[in-house]
Order: C-alpha cells, then structure tokens, then sequence
C-alpha cells in the first residue's frame, strides 16, 4: 500500500474506528452476541464455520478482523492455538479481558492493528488465516489484504473466508432489495449510521465508510497474492437476524423455493420473506498456499 494512497484512506479509517469503538459496549450487553453465555461455555462459531475449518486442535490460527475475540476464543478452546486481530482499541480491551477471565492467555492473544498493518506486529505464520461475516467491507482495496494472508499462511497453510454476499450490500441498509449501491467497487460509501445490527434501538450514532467488492474483486485478489483457490459457495441464508424483513427458512418451508434449497447439516437461517431462496445472502471461500 502507497504512502499516498494510506494517506487517502487515514481519515476513513479513523472515522471506522471510532464507529467500532462506539458499537463495543452495547454488543458487549447485547442478545445477539449473548456474552454471559459465551462466558458459560457457548461457542459464537456457526455450523457453516466449524464445517468448513474443521478440527483445529494443535493448529496456528489467525483472525482477521477479530471484533472483541468471541470467534477468536472459540477456535481456541476447540485447541487452536489463535491470535485475533482488529483495529477497534475497545474491542481488543475486551477481547483480552475475556481471555483473562476464562484462564485462556496461554492458547489465545489479540493484536490491535488495522489488519493492513498485520505483517508488522506479527511475524509468525499459521496453519490457518481466517475472516467471517462483515469483513471485507471495510477494506478500499483487497490486494493488500489478499498480501497480508500470503504471508500469515505457512506454506500448505489455507485460507477460510465466510461472508455476506456482495449481493445483499448493494441495498445495505434498505428495508428491501431495491439496489441503492453499485455491485462494483467504485469508491467509498460513505453514510451516518445510528444503533447497531446487534441493537438496532442503541442510543449510538457514528459516521463510516464502506467499500461494496465483488466476487471477481475477491478471487482476484487471492489470485494475485499467489493463493490456490480450493472452494467457492454461495447460500441461500444468513446465519443471523441483522437484515430488515428477514425470517427463519423454516417458517417458509412449506413452499417449493424453501423445500429444494434446504441443505443438511448447515444452519438454518434466515432469508428475505419476500424472497424465499431466490438470492445469494453469504458466501464460503478457501484457498491455500502451497509455496
């Protein structure tokens, strides 16, 4: 990344990191991210998650993009030994003071950086670099950050992203599908936001920037960082609640759409009402190093 084109990007970074910073405390007491359940042993992982990871006990893992460590903390008590990046300095607080409260300091520790930055506060490679849900949105380019996976990733180390599909921000923050943002990354989107997807009521207002990336944009950029793309899939459902005029699929299975897209062994979910099974709303990526 170019000292001029970091330059460009400070002020969107900073004004992200103040959104993040601004959301930790009302997730922290939220439903969604349900911590004192999390403390009781509650794993924050999804099943799509623990599918595509698989077994991680004795594995090196990275978290990209960590928040405040819920996901981090679960791959280590499934024995990962795991280390959470973010760029929020509240959400990393927190973050280790989890980690502290469940005896955990020996099997997990978080770094506080923007996750361009990541090669310069850590210099080990791991087994796996992992990024889910709400990630890659924030980036204006995902070349530097397909550079900083190559060189997290042991050589045969892989790759495991699991993300909203670029499809669904082109409404963003609509109460349907009509398209508001271009599919193409043609430059900030800049918007004040108030309350949160974990509280939508929380007495929060924040200015953010947002970057829409397309599948092309992705692998691409993996592609160019001398990655192998091993898998790409695109479902049907969103693990979680945080879109307008979402429901469960099983409150739909009734109909056709419903019944011919249910997929065992994953999570349910949630899809649009209006359109039951007739959009993609996450995808599920993983690529290796192999030099």
């Amino acid at each position: 990344m170019s000292s001029t084109r970091s330059k460009q990007w400070e002020s969107f970074f900073q004004d992200n990191q103040s959104a993040w910073n601004a959301r930790v405390d009302v997730h922290a007491q939220s439903r969604f991210y349900d911590v004192d359940g999390f403390r009781a042993g509650k794993s924050s992982l999804t099943k799509l998650e623990e599918r595509l990871l698989g077994d991680v006990s004795g594995q090196s893992l990275l978290h990209l993009q960590c928040h405040f460590g819920l996901d981090t903390i679960s791959w280590a008590r499934k024995g990962a030994r795991a280390v959470g990046v973010d760029f929020s300095s509240k959400a990393i607080a927190l973050a280790r003071r989890l980690t502290e409260e469940l005896s955990l300091s020996d099997s997990v520790r978080f770094v506080e950086c923007n996750v361009y930055d990541t090669r310069a506060h850590l210099q080990e490679t791991f087994d796996i670099v992992y990024a889910s849900f709400g990630v890659i949105g924030w980036l204006p380019d995902l070349r530097p950050w397909a550079q900083v996976i190559r060189e997290s990733l042991a050589p045969g180390g892989r790759f495991v992203l699991v993300e909203f599909h670029p499809y669904v921000w082109m409404s963003q923050i609509g109460p349907d599908l009509d398209i508001r943002y271009p599919y193409f990354n043609r430059g900030p989107i800049t918007e004040m936001g108030s309350g949160t997807y974990a509280e939508r009521s929380a007495n929060i207002t924040y200015r953010e920037h947002g970057w829409n990336h397309s599948l092309s944009d992705v692998i691409s950029a993996l592609l160019g960082a001398g990655l192998q793309i091993d898998q790409l899939a695109e479902y049907d459902y969103s693990p979680f609640d945080i879109f307008p005029n979402l429901v469960r699929k099983d409150a739909t299975v009734g109909n056709d759409a419903a019944s011919a897209s249910q997929t065992p062994n994953l999570d349910d979910g949630f899809w649009f009402r209006d359109y039951p099974g007739m959009v993609p709303l996450t995808l599920s990526l993983t690529a290796s190093r192999r030099i």
